[in-house]
C-alpha cells in the first residue's frame, strides 16, 4: 500500500515553536524572583553539559495540547528541566515536537501567583502534562517550600530532609542555602549533589578556579623553593667535601716535608698514593 505524504492530504500540521508565542512579555514579579530563576537554570548548565542529553529553561511557554493553543492558555513555568532530549536552544517547549514534557517543574511563588501555582497549575502538571516532579518555593518566605512526585497518576508529597529534598528524577538534591547572591543576602533554592555539594554559580566557579590557580601557583612556588634549598644543600655538601680534601692535602704536604714517605702519608691521611705523589 502506497502512503500519501501528509502535505498532499491537506491536513493541517500542528504549529511549531517557531510559529507559537514564546513569552508574554511579562517580567518576573521581582528582581529576587528573576535572580532565583537564573540561579536554578545557570547552576544546572554544567551538569547538563556533562550529559549526552538534557535541557533546562524557565519563564518560557510550555505547549502540551492544541486546545491550549486555541484557547491561548499559555503556561510558562519559572523553571523546568527535561532529560532524554537533544541539547540546544528552544524558543518554547512544544511537547508534540519534543516527544515529552518536562521532568521537573519549579514555580516561584508570589502573592499574585501562589493560589494558582498551588491549585490550577498543580492540577495541570499532574493531570495533563504528567510532570514527574513538581516543586514550589517562595523566595520571600523560604518556609513555603513543597515538592511532589507523581505516583499512580497523583502527586504525593516529597519528604523534606532538613533543608533539602531529593529529586529522584534528576538524581540530585534541592537545598535551601543561606547566602549572598547579587544584591540579596537571603535563603535561596539551589541544586546540589546527593552528597550535598552545591552546584556552583558562574561567579562562584570563577572564584573557585581562581582559588585553585592560586593554590597551584603556591604549590609550584613551594616546589621551586624546595628545589632551591636542595641545590643549596648540595652545594654546601660539595664545598665541605672540597674543604676536607684541601685540608687533607695540606696535612699530607706538611707530613711529606717532615721526611715521611708517600706510603706513610697515604696510610695516615687516607689519601691514595697517587694523590700523595701529585702533591
Amino acid at each position: 500500500m502506497t502512503q500519501t505524504p501528509l502535505s498532499e492530504l491537506n491536513i493541517p500540521l500542528p504549529p511549531t515553536q517557531w510559529e507559537l508565542p514564546c513569552d508574554d512579555g511579562e517580567p518576573m514579579e521581582t528582581q529576587r524572583h528573576q535572580d532565583q530563576m537564573t540561579m536554578l537554570i545557570h547552576s544546572l548548565y554544567p551538569w547538563i553539559e556533562q550529559r549526552e542529553d538534557g535541557y533546562a529553561g524557565g519563564n518560557m511557554f510550555v505547549y502540551f495540547s492544541l486546545e491550549q493553543v486555541r484557547n491561548q492558555d499559555f503556561k510558562g513555568p519559572d523553571f523546568f528541566a527535561v532529560l532524554g532530549v537533544p541539547k540546544g536552544e528552544r524558543l518554547s517547549w512544544v511537547v508534540w515536537e519534543e516527544g515529552k514534557g518536562p521532568d521537573v517543574i519549579i514555580e516561584l511563588l508570589s502573592s499574585s501567583t501562589a493560589t494558582v501555582d498551588k491549585t490550577e497549575k498543580k492540577r495541570i502538571y499532574q493531570d495533563q502534562l504528567r510532570v514527574p516532579e513538581y516543586y514550589w518555593f517562595d523566595p520571600f518566605n523560604p518556609e513555603d517550600w513543597e515538592g511532589f512526585t507523581l505516583q499512580n497518576g497523583e502527586y504525593q508529597p516529597i519528604e523534606r530532609e532538613g533543608d533539602r529534598m531529593v529529586s529522584q528524577t534528576l538524581g540530585l538534591s534541592l537545598v535551601r542555602w543561606q547566602g549572598r547572591y547579587r544584591d540579596a543576602d537571603t535563603t535561596w533554592l539551589r541544586w546540589a549533589t546527593l552528597e550535598g555539594d552545591l552546584f556552583l554559580l558562574p561567579q562562584e566557579q570563577v572564584e573557585w578556579e581562581r582559588g585553585r590557580a592560586e593554590e597551584e601557583r603556591n604549590r609550584a612556588e613551594e616546589e621551586r623553593n624546595r628545589a632551591e634549598e636542595e641545590r643549596n644543600r648540595a652545594e654546601e655538601e660539595r664545598n665541605r667535601a672540597e674543604d676536607a680534601i684541601a685540608n687533607l692535602q695540606n696535612c699530607a704536604t706538611q707530613l711529606l716535608q717532615t721526611g715521611m714517605t708517600p706510603e706513610q702519608v697515604a696510610a695516615m691521611t687516607g689519601l691514595s698514593l697517587e694523590q700523595v705523589s701529585e702533591l
